[in-house]
């Protein structure tokens, strides 16, 4: 295996690739080869192994009982699949797991894994970061389930970043992150920002946002 490719994954962070090697010596591991559309795991499966994506994306999906497929996130390499549910009561897979484009992982099994971080204090510190990071990007993204409008849940996202006085924003992520990040269609945010700049509320030129009514924007996080 090229070990040069995991050296900007988050769970090696900080190490070389002769110590991500010696590492994984002491652990049993192995790589896998899918190709686009297999389907790797399926929603409601254990997860027994860490898979860290070496090489393509894969995504995380979810299925509605009216059938409607929802993408919950692109996992491009070096990401790491569903690593807060390695452990606990419930360490099932959340999602569907589906190859976007070629991909290749590596894969460690549990107890293996638990071995790894036991021995090595970087890789634990890096794994804590990893499930914390998760979790507070989740709890983000529960907080804007609460808001029952898009243009609330624009206006709650652009508020967050207008510190102060600050009027003037960049969006750090483009209307379709922005829409999988909501869990709308990208043509309804792009239709909410339009109406915005049409109250007067902002003005949008492509990821700048000028802000001209503050207290408009927080009239609508609590319709």
């Amino acid at each position: 295996m090229d070990y040069s490719l995991l050296i900007k994954a988050p769970l090696f962070r900080g190490l070389s690739v002769e110590e991500i090697e010696r590492m994984l010596a002491i652990v049993s591991h192995r790589t896998r080869k899918f190709k686009s559309g297999t389907l790797i795991v399926q929603s409601g499966e254990q997860v027994n192994s860490l898979m860290v994506v070496i090489k393509g994306i894969v995504k995380g999906e979810m299925t509605d009982f009216a059938g409607r497929v929802i993408k919950i996130e692109d996992i491009p390499a070096p990401g790491a699949l569903a690593p807060a549910f390695l452990f606990g009561n419930k360490n099932r897979y959340p999602v569907n797991i589906i190859v976007v484009s070629d991909a290749e992982l590596l894969l460690i099994e549990k107890f293996e894994f638990l071995k790894l971080l036991m021995r090595n204090d970087r890789i634990l510190v890096n794994y804590l970061d990893m499930i914390s990071n998760r979790s507070q990007f989740l709890s983000e993204k529960i907080k804007f389930l609460s808001f029952k409008t898009i243009k609330g849940k624009l206006a709650q996202f652009i508020l967050q970043r207008a510190v102060g006085d600050k009027t003037d924003i960049i969006l750090e992520i483009t209307q379709n992150d922005l829409a999988d990040f909501f869990g709308v269609a990208r043509p309804s945010v792009a239709r909410a920002l339009g109406e915005m700049e049409d109250e007067g509320l902002i003005e949008a030129r492509g990821k700048n946002i000028k802000i001209l009514d503050k207290a408009g924007l927080a009239k609508l996080t609590a319709d």
